[in-house]
Parts: structure tokens; sequence; C-alpha cells
């Protein structure tokens, strides 16, 4: 069964120099319909005007994934890391026993654009840890890579907790299989452009919650980046 999440039907807070849209209840939003989908709890649609950004503020227990595809994020924490999230990085940061960080537009005049992602994690009270990892453009194109996994396998990030992410970028008419598995769940999520999931028309920032095992067809209508995500309910 899919059961579609229009782009139009999220949550949204606009702070100004924050646009952000909730696939799931967040913050002031809250949806007792839409609170997660297996341990998929957060997918944020975020744009941050130019000097714009996060304080530091506390997380604990949850795995966050930035996934940039516009400009620029900067990354810092209480662990001493730091980076800056480009389009194609995939950054994964285990809050575990609690971790503070900020993020901040790393350009003072042009727009970021990310999804930020929380994972439950399999287990409370983990180490906080870090990274960090590129996957081009080429890696995804007309294919899906895999970018983050439980166990880190074929150079993707280590998730703490039993889901596997994968990206893919179309063109048009390019097309991707999937079979997710009795006893998973999928979500499928259009990050930008346009494609069909099992022939069902999907448009930038539409999701779908996946709970047949079967086969997922994507096919790209215009360049469009989907993740995809095979979970354990």
């Amino acid at each position: 069964m899919l059961t579609l999440r229009r782009a139009e039907e999220r949550g949204r807070a606009n702070f100004g120099w924050l646009d952000s849209r909730h696939s799931f209840s967040f913050g002031h939003y809250f949806d007792p319909k839409h609170m997660g989908f297996g341990p998929l709890r957060v997918i944020n649609d975020d744009r941050v005007t130019g000097g714009g950004g996060f304080p530091a503020h506390p997380h604990a227990d949850m795995e966050i994934i930035s996934y940039v595809l516009e400009g620029g994020l900067e990354h810092k924490d209480s662990l001493g890391t730091g980076s800056v999230v480009r389009p194609g990085d995939v950054q994964r940061m285990s809050a575990g026993t609690g971790v503070r960080h900020s993020e901040f537009n790393a350009s003072k005049s042009e727009p970021v654009h990310f999804l930020q992602i929380w994972i439950l994690p399999e287990r409370k009270g983990l180490e906080p840890s870090y990274e960090q990892k590129t996957f081009s453009d080429a890696d995804k194109r007309g294919k899906l890579r895999l970018i983050g996994s439980r166990n880190g396998r074929d150079g993707s990030v280590t998730i703490h907790q039993d889901v596997d992410l994968y990206a893919t970028v179309l063109g048009d008419g390019d097309k991707v299989e999937h079979e997710l598995k009795q006893g998973r769940v999928g979500w499928v999520q259009v990050a930008r452009g346009t494609a069909t999931l099992n022939g069902e028309q999907l448009y930038p920032g539409d999701g779908v919650a996946v709970e047949d095992a079967g086969k997922l067809e994507i096919v790209g209508s215009s360049e469009a980046e989907v993740l995809v995500f095979d979970m354990t309910p």
C-alpha cells in the first residue's frame, strides 16, 4: 500500500531567515496522524537565507542526517568537529548521550537548501559520533546509491538503526527499481524534480509511505533527486 504525503500538506514554519516544511510533527507543528513512520521521525525541508542559521542547541538519542541540495551548511558541534556540508555530502551525527551543535548558512548572501532527517536509534545511550561522506551526482545518476546503512557497507555512512538509505538522480525516462522485502517498510521522498513511483506522479517535496513488500519502480520525468528508505517497521 502506498500512502501519499503531498508537499502542500506538510507543516510549515517560517521565521524569515528559515522557511521549513515538516513531513512529520515537529516544533510547533503537531499532527497525531503524522508522528513519523517506522524509525523515521523527521524529514524537514529547510531553506535558510544568507547569514542565517541555528545557534548551538542540544540533542540526545537521535541519528541526525543532513542532505544538502543547494548551497553550503556550516556545522560545528561539542565533539570538536566542524565542516561545511555541500550538495553531494551526507552528514550523520549520532547525538547519543548528548551533543550540542550549530548549523549556519556558510554564505552571507546565497541561500542554503537542505533536508534534515532524524531517525530513532536502535538503542539509547550511544556514544556521540559524527561522520560525513560525499556521493557525487555521477554516483547516483540512473541508479540507487546506498548512502546510509546499519553497517556502513559499500562506503555508506553508518546509521545506528536497521535502515538502508538510498539516493538517486534521474533524468527524463531514467528508471530505478528496488525490491522491498517481507517485513520491511519504505519511505520515498522527492527532494527535487518530478518522478513517478509505481505510476503515481510525484512532485518536489512529496513523500510516500510504503507498507507492503514488493517492487518499487521510480521513473524520472524531469531532473529528479529522490531518497528511498528501506526500514524495519
